[in-house]
């Protein structure tokens, strides 16, 4: 009655079974909430451990049965002792834990008060290792590695053992590490080593099951596909292009244009034959554009000699400036030039610079079209990195041709014909040009009576090699005058002095009114043929300047009405061609109106 008494009066306190398995989880929860983490330096040595205990983590008191059945004030004691398991007494602990400090304090070989070995209460046998090795043997570094050793001692242990060196010598430089990256680099490269994160096959050690060819993409095969196919077809088509190019000449006319490459079969006659091919070919871009560069002589026109005259340099000089730009100066003394020398020479100016460029400015140099011909870069060859101006394409007897130039290269085919004047380059006093007018008036002077050239330019010029020829041809007539006047004091002193003009008025030697005077008039008046030749082209010179004061805007006004009379009808073709084309054009108009 009492026990049932009291269940009755303990039955509205009963929490029940499910709430009582929960309050130890919440218990603990509210624990570790209330126990927060210690900042590193609030860390202290205890003043007492807790030692291990020997039951386990997994250790626990079983449950009351009593406590478990009748949910009576028994079931509330067994709770309380649950409690007690998980917060236990420490003090047994405690004194466990002083018995431990105080060995590890004292020697190993020291004995606990009831006489025997501070150790001997373990097992001989770690369970977690299975040997019979001691605590203290596991507490000792098993290695001498600096990573189981305190730092400060693996530091000095290892400035122990490694000899010193002394330190190197930087006031000479850097010293080389090509040793030891050469050992670096041959450790790398040695088969031994050992690779863990590649397949051999991949790391290009060969083996594997499959070979290197698996390991490529689709799209790389189908790049290497047509890579191969696409040297195939350069392959066939340069040796069905080199077969083409060595046949057989198709005509007669074409194998006698290349005597170095016959008709026949051998690998020279073969290889000749191509290269023929070739050079054809490529000379549409280093030939001068026409095989005759000038036309045939006209008898009307027709001059004995050509004078070959650069632009550049030479008649002008061209600068440029930051305060002005571009500025172009003529050379003095290039109108009397020009105009002296055209009663004796065919003038053309051969230059390398383009024709749209240099044919404004020869129009604007010679206005009145004294040069005959002017001559452009599509007329030079193309060579070696040089324009060339090959005189063999003048369509002129090279005997009778001189070419003056500035640059060496423009006459490296026909150095024999030409003169190299240094480069002006616009000082306002040069003479230069003017001083070579007295050696190329004698040389246009020398004709025979057909009126054509009598020397051969070529053989001038190899007289005057290595020299400079104005000074030097200044120095032959000054020695040529002295021999002619000492001659002609010789015969005045065998013979009266009436006697000559008395002979040449009877043989008619004396020119009459309005007409030039023979040479032996001017030989009887002590004048060399220089100088007679020099008396009548300054007269063909004044002539042809009045014509040009007098005449000369007439001329330009003519020539002005030519050049847009050329140029109107030059379009009046073109509009008509274009219209021409098309139905709705002119012509279809015109169809329609008759009808």
């Amino acid at each position: 009655m009492l026990v049932r008494a009291a269940g009755r009066s303990l039955r509205p306190y009963n929490l029940g079974a499910p709430l009582r398995a929960a309050l130890p989880v919440f218990q603990s929860r509210s624990y570790a909430k209330s126990q927060k983490p210690r900042r590193p330096f609030e860390y202290r040595e205890p003043s007492s451990s807790i030692s291990i205990n020997r039951h386990g983590p997994s250790a626990q008191r079983p449950p009351d049965p009593v406590s478990a059945s009748t949910g009576t004030r028994a079931g509330q004691h067994a709770a309380s002792n649950h409690d007690e398991s998980v917060f236990p007494d420490i003090t047994k602990l405690q004194e466990e834990l002083d018995a431990i400090k105080a060995s590890k304090h004292a020697s190993p070989t020291a004995t606990t008060p009831g006489g025997s070995n501070a150790h001997t209460e373990y097992s001989e046998l770690q369970g977690e290792f299975q040997t019979s090795a001691t605590p203290n043997s596991n507490t000792t570094p098993q290695s001498s590695s600096p990573s189981a050793m305190n730092p400060t001692d693996a530091q000095r242990q290892r400035s122990e053992q490694e000899p010193t060196q002394p330190l190197p010598d930087l006031t000479q430089g850097i010293p080389s590490t090509l040793d030891s990256e050469m050992a670096s680099s041959s450790a790398k490269a040695n088969p031994s080593s050992l690779n863990i994160t590649e397949a051999p096959s991949e790391s290009g050690q060969g083996g594997g099951d499959l070979p290197k060819t698996a390991y490529i993409s689709s799209l790389e095969r189908r790049r290497n596909r047509m890579t191969f196919w696409f040297y195939v077809v350069i392959f066939g088509t340069t040796t069905i292009g080199t077969v083409y190019l060595g046949r057989n000449w198709e005509s007669e006319e074409e194998e006698l244009a290349h005597p170095d490459a016959p008709s026949g079969w051998g690998f020279m006659a073969f290889y000749n034959r191509v290269m023929a091919r070739l050079s054809n070919t490529t000379s549409y871009y280093t030939e001068p554009a026409f095989p005759k560069l000038l036309p045939d002589t006209d008898p009307i026109w027709e001059r004995p000699y050509t004078l070959v005259l650069s632009l550049e340099d030479l008649l002008v000089h061209s600068e440029w400036s930051r305060e002005h730009g571009w500025r172009m100066a003529k050379r003095p003394g290039v109108d009397y030039f020009l105009r002296y020398l055209s009663q004796y020479y065919e003038l053309v100016i051969f230059t390398s610079v383009s024709s749209m460029i240099a044919q404004p400015i020869i129009a604007k140099l010679d206005p009145y079209r004294i040069v005959m011909w002017p001559l452009f870069r599509e007329a030079t060859k193309y060579k070696d990195g040089d324009y060339i101006k090959d005189l063999s394409y003048l369509n002129r007897d090279l005997s009778k041709v001189i070419l003056l130039d500035t640059d060496p290269a423009h006459a490296k085919l026909q150095p024999e014909n030409a003169i190299i004047l240094p480069k002006w380059t616009g000082d306002p006093k040069d003479k230069e040009l003017v001083s070579y007018i007295p050696f190329l008036e004698y040389i246009g002077a020398n004709v025979n009576e057909k009126g054509k050239g009598d020397v051969d330019t070529r053989a001038v010029l190899k007289s005057f090699q290595g020299v400079h020829i104005p000074t030097e041809y200044a120095r032959r007539i000054e020695k040529l005058r002295a021999e002619f006047n000492k001659q002609m004091e010789s015969e005045q002193g065998k013979r009266p002095r009436r006697s000559v003009g008395f002979l040449g008025s009877l043989s008619g030697a004396r020119a009459q009114d309005g007409m030039e005077p023979s040479l032996s008039e001017g030989f009887a008046q002590g004048k060399i043929l220089p100088d007679q030749i020099r008396e009548r082209g300054q007269k063909q010179y004044e002539h042809l300047d009045r014509e040009i004061r007098e005449n000369g805007a007439k001329w330009l006004k003519e020539m002005e009405a030519e050049e847009k009379k050329a140029t109107e009808e030059a379009m009046k073709g073109m509009k008509s061609s274009i219209t021409n084309i098309f139905p709705f054009g002119r012509g279809g108009n015109s169809g329609v109106e008759k009808q």
